[in-house]
């Protein structure tokens, strides 16, 4: 196969020196030998020379530098820190062909759900795939930590917040009407190694890389060859995934119309990010009440009387921004509370049309729809003196704190709590 010629293609050409902006570059040859590090790509010659000395592909940080040529070996994380200037979303997704792009298609999905339009899609030229989404839309700040500084941390807590939304979605699609024996006889594998903890685990046929994900962490470039299959790594369409073909990929029938990481728009992920950290938060600092409980819905609703304050307030609709936070907040305190879905889906649809503008009610009933299957039950954030990393209840301006709140540590612990101390007060009094 002619490499050179190939990457003479000006549309090549154009496309690796755009991705190459503020990145490393490390290059790979037929021997399978890497480039030199660190190293950059500027212009479209550099580009045919490369090819032409014999490198087959292309590789990017998925970091962002103020200056790639001052990375070397061994730098502490604060000298990391300093140079890095922002960082891309890659997730890499890989297993066999065929379920790679159904797990491909759930996180596009799930991406979605958090309200960010613009995501990136590329067939990685072997068997998964590359989702992403560029720096520009995420913000700045989180919490009051730089965005950049959260690497690779930020990557790492969003692969695992996503792969927890899609697991049982994910698993019903996988196992179908087939049991676990005759998948793992389809890819070669052992049953015991497809199952954890006694459960059918879908991340073990196909996995999305977090333990990879690591400083001057590199991924295939768009429109770069692939040694092992002799395929193109071809950015798809997000809505296609499905029916994408291999064929495609092959270097006499590439399409050089989309893009990689070049269309988003400012700050669109900020709910993505936010609500990943404070998935990972709840994960390690729940409540104990709550986690004996398992997040168990009590036998009967937990009545508005034992609501805390923050979501009395809530309830009553929000005055400004903030409308999309607070029904995330809401769904999950109904459902800590005892709501089964008709009388969330009631109370959340009531409750939109006294906001200062209620959210279109199709929103608001994809959200209720994907929650439900969803089936998990997590408890609302942490209230502000519990929870060094979030605020949501006083950007919402509902944090009214009364002399019960300083005794418990998240919404739904007042609720369970309050209700099990008066409750217990009031049948004592009709005895």
């Amino acid at each position: 196969m002619d490499l050179a010629k190939y990457y003479s293609n000006k549309e090549v050409m154009r496309h690796l020196v755009k991705m190459a902006e503020d990145r490393e570059l490390v290059v790979t040859y037929s021997d399978k030998c890497f480039g030199k590090r660190p190293d950059v790509l500027n212009f479209d010659h550099d580009v045919i020379e490369l090819a032409r000395s014999g490198v087959t592909s292309f590789h990017f940080s998925e970091e962002r530098w103020s200056n790639p040529l001052l990375l070397k070996p061994g730098m502490l994380q604060k000298q990391l820190d300093d140079l890095r200037i922002s960082w891309d979303l890659i997730l890499d997704v890989d297993g066999p062909f065929e379920y790679s792009k159904i797990v491909a298609y759930l996180l596009v999905e799930a991406i979605k759900f958090q309200d960010v339009k613009n995501i990136s899609v590329k067939f990685s030229g072997n068997k998964g795939f590359h989702i992403g989404i560029p720096a520009e839309s995420f913000p700045e700040k989180i919490h009051n930590i730089e965005t950049k500084q959260l690497f690779p941390d930020g990557p790492k807590v969003i692969a695992a917040y996503l792969k927890e939304m899609i697991k049982e979605v994910l698993t019903s699609k996988f196992l179908g009407e087939r049991d676990v024996e005759e998948i793992a006889n389809e890819i070669g594998k052992k049953k015991e190694d497809l199952m954890k903890d006694g459960k059918f685990d879908p991340f073990s046929i196909v996995d999305i890389d977090t333990i990879l994900i690591s400083n001057r962490h590199v991924f295939r470039a768009p429109y770069s060859y692939h040694e092992k299959s002799g395929l193109i790594s071809i950015p798809i369409n997000p809505e296609k995934i499905l029916n994408f073909n291999k064929e495609d990929a092959k270097i006499e029938n590439v399409k050089f119309d989309i893009g990689f990481l070049d269309n988003f728009e400012d700050n669109e992920a900020s709910k993505l990010i936010i609500q990943a950290f404070d998935w990972d938060s709840k994960k390690k600092k729940v409540v104990k009440e709550i986690v004996k409980r398992n997040y168990e819905v009590p036998e009967k609703v937990i009545p508005e009387e034992y609501f805390p304050p923050c979501m009395n307030i809530l309830s009553k609709g929000i005055e400004k921004d903030g409308r999309k936070r607070a029904l995330f907040i809401l769904m999950n305190f109904l459902k800590g509370v005892g709501y089964q879905y008709k009388e969330m889906e009631d109370y959340i649809l009531d409750w939109n049309k006294r906001n200062y503008e209620p959210l279109k009610e199709g929103y608001v009933r994809s959200q209720l729809m994907w929650d439900k299957k969803q089936g998990k039950k997590f408890p609302p954030p942490n209230c502000p003196h519990a929870s060094r990393e979030n605020n949501y209840y006083i950007e919402l301006g509902v944090c009214k704190p009364d002399n019960f709140c300083k005794t418990i540590k998240n919404p739904l612990q007042y609720a369970i709590r309050k209700s099990f101390v008066f409750g217990k007060k009031k049948k004592t009094k009709k005895k």
